[in-house]
């Protein structure tokens, strides 16, 4: 009895071969998740690094490039024109002048009172008082100022000259002007900035209308 039971056949035990290839398995699986989970941190990171430098030359290249505002004096209305073509050539005349300062700039563009000279022949003729005031970002700061302006001092020479004008029915003037400030980028950046104005302005005097406006 003892000899048929050592004769007796055993299966082979295969539950711990089983078990360890599942434990493999596993293990590729995790280390495959982990690896796709590295690669994803690596993309993320780079991307963000990427990011980060288009920000930072964003805002270097369009952000803190300051510009100096354009300062200018655009078409108007004479309300008021005399003129005489005798023997002392002479003018007046009024006008409510239009004054745009156009900030292309990410700040504000804080300026100082200023004034606009109009001339003659290089000889003032009159002049127009600017308020201090700012000009917000990327918006123009629209300024209309009362001028009169009168030939009474303009040299013999010069009025010569002006005759000639007269003769020919036109006026030509120059605006002459500046405006100093600062340009304020995130309320800590600042700039010093200047803004100039030269304008040649030429007036039909039998029209009483701006002929041509031209300025630098």
């Amino acid at each position: 009895m003892a000899e048929k039971n050592q004769n007796q056949y055993h299966p082979p035990e295969s539950n711990g071969y089983h078990r360890n290839d599942q434990e493999s398995l596993h293990t590729m699986e995790d280390e495959e998740a982990k690896r796709k989970k590295k690669m994803k941190w690596t993309i993320g990171i780079i991307a963000f690094v990427i990011f980060q430098v288009v920000q930072a030359l964003f805002f270097i290249l369009v952000i803190m490039k300051f510009k100096s505002p354009k300062f200018r004096v655009i078409e108007f209305d004479v309300q008021t024109l005399n003129v005489g073509i005798q023997a002392s050539p002479s003018f007046d005349l009024s006008f409510v002048a239009p004054i745009r300062v156009k900030n292309t700039n990410w700040g504000p563009f804080k300026y100082d009172a200023s004034t606009v000279s109009f001339t003659y022949g290089g000889i003032e003729v009159g002049q127009a008082i600017i308020p201090k005031s700012k000009a917000n970002f990327k918006s123009t700061k629209k300024i209309s100022v009362n001028v009169t302006l009168s030939s009474t001092n303009l040299p013999t020479d010069i009025k010569s000259n002006l005759g000639n004008e007269l003769s020919s029915e036109v006026i030509t003037l120059t605006s002459q002007g500046e405006l100093k400030g600062k340009i304020t980028v995130m309320f800590m950046f600042k700039k010093k900035k200047t803004s100039q104005m030269n304008c040649t302005i030429a007036i039909n005097t039998a029209t009483k209308a701006i002929r041509s406006l031209s300025c630098k």
